[in-house]
């Protein structure tokens, strides 16, 4: 079993920026993926980045990149999104999520998740 616990979100103008924490206990087995997802009103749930916990290879939706960035403290199991030039359509409830073998992109493919975390970015 892993649990997600995530912290971090909150209320940032157009332009700002958050850093979001996903604190990840159990085991973390080798080649399992780990990541964010999110969810805006009225629609569907979408990736956003994912961690290999073993290669450190990343995956981002074409939305995020150059903006949004991954990285991880090991001795803690603490994985972080570094989120800056922030845009009201990014506004979501934020999601950490954990599978094995290997990243996905479809959030039903992922077994473990966090209770959520609101970012609102007002323009």
């Amino acid at each position: 079993q892993v649990q997600l616990v995530e912290s971090g979100g909150g209320l940032v103008q157009a332009g700002g920026s958050l850093r979001l924490s996903c604190a990840a206990s159990g085991r973390i087995f080798s080649n399992s993926a780990v990541g964010w997802f999110r969810q805006a009103p009225g629609k569907e749930r979408e990736f956003v980045s994912a961690i290999n916990w073993s290669t450190s290879s990343t995956l981002y939706v074409d939305s995020v990149k150059d903006r949004f960035t991954l990285s991880r403290d090991n001795a803690k199991n603490l994985l972080y999104l570094q989120m800056n030039s922030l845009k009201p359509e990014d506004t979501a409830v934020y999601y950490c999520a954990a599978r094995r073998d290997g990243i996905s992109r479809l959030s039903s493919s992922y077994a473990y998740w966090g209770q959520g975390t609101q970012v609102t970015v007002s323009s």
